[in-house]
């Protein structure tokens, strides 16, 4: 009978042990996330990462290449896009 507790006392450390591990992994992956910043002017239509001025949420942009549309992609990539702005883009009304 002894074995038979040993047993579940072991199986259940185990299980404690794989949660705890598991959770700080996941908390250190997290610290060490890439910064993001937000690339406008190249979103495809429906693929917008958040709210827009005239949307209210992700995936909801009506056009290609949406002014005011963005993409969250990593630290110093939108730089590297052909029509990538870290601004909105503003277009001039006639």
């Amino acid at each position: 009978m002894k074995n038979k507790h040993d047993l579940i006392k072991s199986a259940i450390l185990s299980i404690l042990t794989l949660a705890t591990s598991s959770t700080a992994i996941a908390a250190s992956s997290a610290l060490t996330a890439p910064e993001t910043e937000k690339c406008y002017g190249i979103v495809k239509a429906g693929m917008n990462d958040c709210q827009t001025a005239t949307q209210s949420c992700a995936g909801s942009s009506t056009k290609d290449k949406q002014p005011d549309a963005f993409l969250f992609l990593p630290k110093g990539a939108c730089d590297k896009i052909v029509e990538g702005s870290l601004k909105p883009i503003v277009t001039e009304k006639k």
